[in-house]
This record gives C-alpha cells, sequence and structure tokens, in this order.
C-alpha cells in the first residue's frame, strides 16, 4: 500500500513540476514570442518616425487628403506675394461665390501654379499651408460665430516681380526656360518657363492647353524640362580633368583641326571652326568639342561616375516643387564610344535647366552649394510670422581651390570665348554657353552663369529650344536679365 502511495505522489510531482527539457523548451517560446513582440514595437516606432519625417508632408499636400478639403469649407484660401511685397494669388468671396485671382497672368504662371483643375506650383506645394489660418483666436471665434470664413495663412515667396518681369520679357516669343538665383543663400529670385498660359483662363483653356502635347504649356521646363546639356557640362568634365591631374592638368596642349575621331567616334566643333592650338583654359573658353572629348579619353570612368554622382545627377534635388532627375549614364563598364559624346554634354545625358544653375551656384560660391528655396516665410492674414526659412548649406561639390579654378575659366569664356556678348563696363559675369544637339533641326541654346564674380549676386541660367548657338541667342537673353538687376534700382537687399 505505501508502495502504491509513493507512485502515485510520484506521478503527481512529475506532472506539477515539468522536466528540465520542457521547461527548456517553454522559456525559449517565451523568448521568442517576446523578441517577436518587441521587434513589432521597433518597427512601429519605424513606421511613425518614418511618417513625421519624411511621408509627412506628401500626406498633407495630398489631393485625396480629405482634410484640406474640409479646411477649405472654413478657411479662405491665403495669399502668395513676391519677396518684394507684390500679390501673385489671392481669394476672394462675394455672395458666397470664391474667385481666384492671378494679377500678373502668364508672368508666374508655371511657379505659383492654379488651384482650380487640379492644383500645380506653389498652389499645390502650400497647399495646406494656405488652408491653414493662424489670425488671433478671437477673430476666428467671431468668424465662427457669424458663419464667416478665417482667412489662410500668406505665402511670402523669395520672387522678384521685376526680374521675374525681365526674364519673362526677354524670353518673349521663344520656348524654353530661365532661372535665377542668389547662390550665397539658395533664394530664387525667378522662374520663367514658355509656352505659357493664364490661370486667370483655366474654366475656358483647359482642355485645349491639357490636350496640346507639342507644346506642353502646363510643364514647367525649369524643373520638369530634361534636356541635353550640351557645352554648359564641360565644366563639370574639367572639373574632373582637373581633380585627376592636380599637378598637370595647366600642362594639357591640343592643336585643333575642327574635327577628330575618339574611340571610333567622329566629333567636329561647331560648325567645323578650326581653334588652333589651345590649352584647357582656351579651350574651355571657346568651347572646343575635340579638345575636350581627346582629354576626356583619359578619364577614370568609375571617378566620373562618383562626381557625377556628387553633382546630384540622379539624384533627388531638395526643394519646394517637385523635380526631375538629371541622368547621367556612364560608368567603368561603358563602351568606350560612348565617351566622346557623353563629356561635351551629349550622348544620353540630360538634366534640368534648375539642376544646371545649381550646378553654377556651387561653383560660384567656392564649391558650397545652398539648398534652394522659394519661400521665404509663412505669415498670418494680420502680418504675424508663422514660419521662416533659413538659408542653409546642403553640400559641397567640390572644394574652394578647385572652384577658384572653374571661375577662372569662366570669366575668360566672358572675355575672350563665346560668352563675349556679357562682357561689359557695368558688372563682371562668368559664365558658360551651350549649343546642344537634339532630334530637332536646331539644337538648343543655353548659357549659365553669375554675376559680380569678387562676391556673387546672382546666377542666371537660360535655355532657348531649338534656335542654334548659346553665344547667339541665350547669351544676350541672359545679358538682359543681368542689365535689369543692376540698372532697375532694385532694392539693396537684392544686390
Amino acid at each position: 500500500m505505501r508502495r502504491h502511495n509513493e507512485s502515485a505522489v510520484t506521478q503527481l510531482l512529475s506532472w506539477l513540476v515539468p522536466k528540465r527539457g520542457k521547461k527548456l523548451r517553454t522559456n525559449r517560446y517565451m523568448f521568442h514570442t517576446s523578441l517577436l513582440v518587441v521587434l513589432l514595437f521597433l518597427a512601429l516606432i519605424g513606421y511613425i518616425v518614418k511618417f513625421t519625417i519624411y511621408d509627412a508632408d506628401d500626406i498633407i499636400t495630398s489631393p485625396y487628403n480629405k482634410r484640406t478639403t474640409a479646411l477649405s469649407e472654413r478657411i479662405l484660401r491665403g495669399s502668395i506675394k513676391s519677396a518684394n511685397d507684390k500679390v501673385l494669388a489671392e481669394s476672394s468671396e462675394e455672395d458666397g461665390e470664391i474667385t481666384r485671382d492671378y494679377p500678373y497672368e502668364e508672368m508666374f504662371a508655371h511657379v505659383v501654379g492654379y488651384a482650380t483643375h487640379g492644383k500645380a506650383g506653389l498652389e499645390s506645394a502650400f497647399n495646406y499651408e494656405l488652408l491653414a489660418s493662424h489670425e488671433d483666436l478671437v477673430t476666428q471665434l467671431k468668424n465662427g460665430i457669424s458663419g464667416k470664413k478665417s482667412t489662410g495663412d500668406t505665402i511670402v515667396t523669395t520672387l522678384d516681380t521685376r526680374l521675374q518681369k525681365a526674364a519673362y520679357n526677354a524670353l518673349e516669343g521663344y520656348r524654353g526656360a530661365i532661372v535665377a538665383i542668389e547662390p550665397i543663400t539658395g533664394k530664387v529670385r525667378a522662374m520663367v518657363s514658355k509656352p505659357d498660359f493664364d490661370p486667370n483662363e483655366l474654366d475656358d483653356i483647359w482642355e485645349e492647353i491639357n490636350s496640346d502635347e507639342s507644346n506642353s504649356c502646363l510643364l514647367n521646363r525649369c524643373t520638369q524640362g530634361l534636356y541635353p546639356p550640351g557645352s554648359t557640362y564641360k565644366l563639370v568634365t574639367a572639373l574632373e580633368y582637373i581633380e585627376e591631374n592636380e599637378n598637370s592638368y595647366e600642362d594639357f596642349e591640343y592643336k585643333c583641326s575642327g574635327e577628330t575621331i575618339v574611340d571610333s567616334v567622329h566629333i567636329s566643333c561647331y560648325k567645323d571652326e578650326v581653334h588652333g592650338n589651345v590649352d584647357l583654359d582656351s579651350a574651355f573658353a571657346e568651347s572646343c568639342n575635340t579638345a575636350f572629348v581627346t582629354l576626356g579619353s583619359t578619364l577614370n570612368l568609375k571617378k566620373y561616375a562618383s562626381l557625377n554622382e556628387k553633382c546630384l545627377f540622379d539624384q533627388k534635388i531638395p526643394f519646394d516643387l517637385s523635380v526631375k532627375k538629371s541622368r547621367f549614364d556612364l560608368d567603368e563598364r561603358s563602351q568606350k564610344s560612348e565617351v566622346p559624346q557623353t563629356v561635351i554634354g551629349q550622348g544620353n545625358t540630360l538634366m534640368t535647366p534648375f539642376h544646371n544653375a545649381l550646378i553654377m551656384c556651387a561653383t560660384a560660391n567656392d564649391g558650397i552649394m545652398m539648398k534652394p528655396y522659394l519661400v521665404d516665410k509663412i505669415e498670418s492674414a494680420d502680418g504675424v510670422t508663422v514660419k521662416e526659412t533659413k538659408s542653409e548649406e546642403y553640400t559641397t561639390l567640390m572644394n574652394a581651390d578647385d572652384a577658384k579654378k572653374l571661375q577662372k575659366m569662366l570669366r575668360e569664356v566672358v572675355t575672350d570665348g563665346t560668352g563675349h556678348a556679357l562682357d561689359t563696363d557695368e558688372y563682371t559675369v562668368a559664365g558658360k554657353t551651350g549649343t546642344a544637339e537634339n532630334e530637332k533641326e536646331n539644337a538648343h541654346s543655353w548659357f549659365v552663369g553669375y554675376s559680380n564674380i569678387e562676391d556673387p549676386d546672382l546666377v542666371v541660367c537660360v535655355i532657348v529650344e531649338n534656335t542654334g548657338a548659346g553665344s547667339k541667342y541665350a547669351a544676350p537673353i541672359a545679358k538682359k536679365i543681368f542689365d535689369s538687376y543692376y540698372n532697375n534700382e532694385m532694392d539693396k537687399m537684392y544686390r
């Protein structure tokens, strides 16, 4: 009987107290479960951080965000103003009908945008801010009681109406784009794209312009137009050659006969012009294609591709408006036959005028690219500053010594080369012309450069579609803009 009782006790204890192996398995399951819970928690935290830092702005400005629609029912859309306090867009309400007015009509069509038939430009990028009201609480309370709409915040841009008008008039009769940026601050002072449209007339012209693919007048060519950069791209090629030949780049010599064959590719200078004996500086100033494809054939393609990546090719460019990525296709695996066209800005290389202007900004600013921006501050309807943008460095494209070398070369383009149309006693300019071949009969005409070479004031980039040489079309247009900047008594803050 006693043995039977001991056996029963033993069985009970074995049931209540698991064996060591079973206990280990239980602990392992508990550990794995706890680890899974921790990982899920960390993933949730990561998503919240990503949403807050990266996705929030896109969600807020999304046309599918019902919150902005709700805001528009109780808030009158705020105004958009220029840096010199001119109204670029404003709303009014009469008998319950809201009208959005654009006083400058076509002049700011692409950069300011529109708020009907969808949204574009600043109207789209700052849709939420224009429908947010920071009027004083008493006014908002009174409006709520009376059923009157509060007024949305005002967007104060960096744009100057005088410079915008000069750029707009200078491009009259052409298709293309003009961008003007302060290289020291990153402020965008003018942005013009043609063909254009009148945002006040969208109800009447929408179907016509939205279906007209031949003109693409809704396209902001400054930020969305991709073009072969032509000889303006020789700035990047020259920088790579200087970096690879730091101690010997000044020894470069070449005799131009107007044409050459490099890696089985035939290259000629513009209209087969013969430049004779050139060094790097004169080859750059006279835009000698044959000299550049010769030195380009010596470049390390891996380093060349790395420099282009550093110069923001195939990279997202930070800006208030969406900017298409410029394209550069060469790498160390590329065929040698792809190099000659690429080093002179042809081949598969494409870039936006805005990007081209930013590279020049960095060059003028001793290698440092400031973060470009269009909105200086956001104010409440009663003039109180809600948010203000501060200038900040974004990246360094080159060291200061190399920037100085390029600055010297860019100055010689104006004094002794293809940019002579900008050589004046009233101010100094450095820059680069470009003539970019494309599928059309006539080439695209480029100029990109900056004024006041000792203390750069303004970078201007001009592209004129399907016209011809950069020296003949784009450079004289750029001069009109610089002339306006210095001769129209602009405020000291713009000097």
